[in-house]
């Protein structure tokens, strides 16, 4: 019944945008100015082509002035995290989803794609963002790991340098790469992009992709086509690694993917494993060239940053895997569960085993980044529930018995029965 060290995987802090003039080199700053110009049309077309819910985010900030300022106010920041029962966090870019007005320089943020983006100017804007983030990470070391921004579809040399200083300036939680190199720039199944993965598997460094980027000149306005395909943008590196065999050759590379949710994890998982176990849709192709299953090198090498994951998604834990789960509260945006989360955590995990509850709120988490649990013990004494202030009980978690005894159950063959492969094969 002690209380949860919780882990947020997924946080989102930024400057206002304007204000990032001073951690950028002089000779950018003409090249700023333009950018802030574009950002102020791109706001007003967003508006006048209704993509953007005006009166909820008037209703957004009205309500939350003070508190959002702890997008880039470190005081502010660990009082809002505290109500929240937090205590640490992994630090994305862009603290502004709404309005976009704490928005990276030069497009170095979560909407970042490689072809869209002048790589000189993407790293300089890099380079700002993780000048001031370090800074922030420095107000509070034991709770913060700030996410490196790393535009690497463009630049392979430069990035790897970028990475290099930023770990020398604090940042410790990882990278962020491009969910999409975009036209013309090579897949992350090249072998160009070598560098980068030893570097991060040297510096032990997770690399991460975040929801955001998509091939908005093919959508339109139909908002419904971006949230329908947002997540499968963000989650594509993922197999790209795993099929190439990144993992085979950085072992101890690992990599993320956060916000995208958990809900498509199982069935990709079982997807690519009946594939790679010659079933009867590729038993005509020649060798994959792994030597493990995808699933393996998911399990040693992957991990999802599944901010506010549903109840439907929770329930697939045992295919997805446990300890392959990262709990965050996307702070501080309006579709994360902050400054709700303590009602949020108690519908979510009310019946859930406290032991896998621990992993997926901190304990995963806190090895994969480098916390020290030493430090956060404290800090979680003072702020955060208890299983008790969650509802949960031994008793209450029974429920969960048939599906944990599954678990993937396609690895005990239970998926396409011999004799149906037998008949096909006649």
């Amino acid at each position: 019944m002690d209380p949860y060290v919780i882990v947020s995987a997924d946080t989102h802090a930024g400057l206002p945008t304007p204000e990032y003039r001073g951690y950028l080199e002089s000779r950018y700053h003409a090249a700023f100015d333009e950018f802030l110009a574009r950002l102020d049309a791109a706001a007003e077309a967003r508006r006048r082509l209704g993509l953007q819910n005006q009166e909820f985010a008037e209703e957004w900030f009205e309500e939350h002035e003070e508190e959002l300022r702890a997008g880039w106010d470190a005081a502010r920041r660990d009082d809002e995290l505290d109500k929240d029962g937090v205590a640490a966090e992994v630090i994305f870019p862009d603290a502004d989803a709404v309005s976009a007005t704490t928005a990276a320089p030069f497009g170095a943020g979560l909407g970042m794609v490689g072809a869209d983006l002048d790589p000189e100017l993407a790293l300089a804007g890099a380079r700002a963002h993780n000048r001031w983030l370090a800074e922030l990470c420095r107000s509070s070391p034991a709770r913060r790991r700030g996410v490196i921004v790393a535009p690497i579809a463009g630049d392979v040399e430069a990035a790897v340098a970028e990475i290099r200083r930023a770990h020398e300036d604090g940042l410790r939680g990882g990278i962020m790469i491009p969910s999409m190199w975009g036209e013309g720039r090579a897949p992350y199944h090249s072998g160009e992009y070598d560098p980068v993965w030893r570097v991060c598997e040297e510096l032990d460094l997770v690399v991460h992709t975040h929801s955001g980027a998509a091939p908005r000149q093919e959508l339109g306005t139909y908002l419904g086509l971006y949230t329908t395909e947002v997540v499968w943008w963000s989650a594509r590196p993922l197999w790209f690694l795993i099929w190439s065999g990144v993992f085979e050759r950085f072992p101890r590379l690992r990599f993320a993917v956060t916000e995208c949710g958990a809900w498509w994890v199982g069935n990709l998982l079982w997807q690519m494993d009946v594939a790679y176990d010659r079933e009867h849709g590729t038993r005509k192709l020649g060798s994959f060239g792994l030597t493990r299953r995808p699933s393996e090198y998911f399990d040693s090498n992957c991990f999802i940053g599944a901010s506010t994951p549903r109840r439907r998604e929770l329930s697939h834990r045992y295919e997805i895997g446990v300890g392959n789960l990262m709990w965050g509260n996307d702070f501080p945006h309006p579709e994360g569960t902050w400054p709700h989360t303590r009602p949020w955590l108690a519908h979510a995990f009310g019946d859930i085993p406290v032991a896998e509850t621990r992993l997926m709120l901190g304990e995963t988490a806190i090895g994969v980044y480098g916390f020290r649990r030493e430090e956060l013990e404290p800090v979680a004494a003072r702020i955060a529930p208890t299983p008790e202030d969650l509802g949960q009980t031994e008793e209450g978690a029974d429920v969960w018995k048939p599906a944990r005894e599954a678990g993937r159950h396609w690895l005990a063959g239970a998926d396409v029965p011999a004799v149906v492969g037998a008949a096909r094969r006649r």
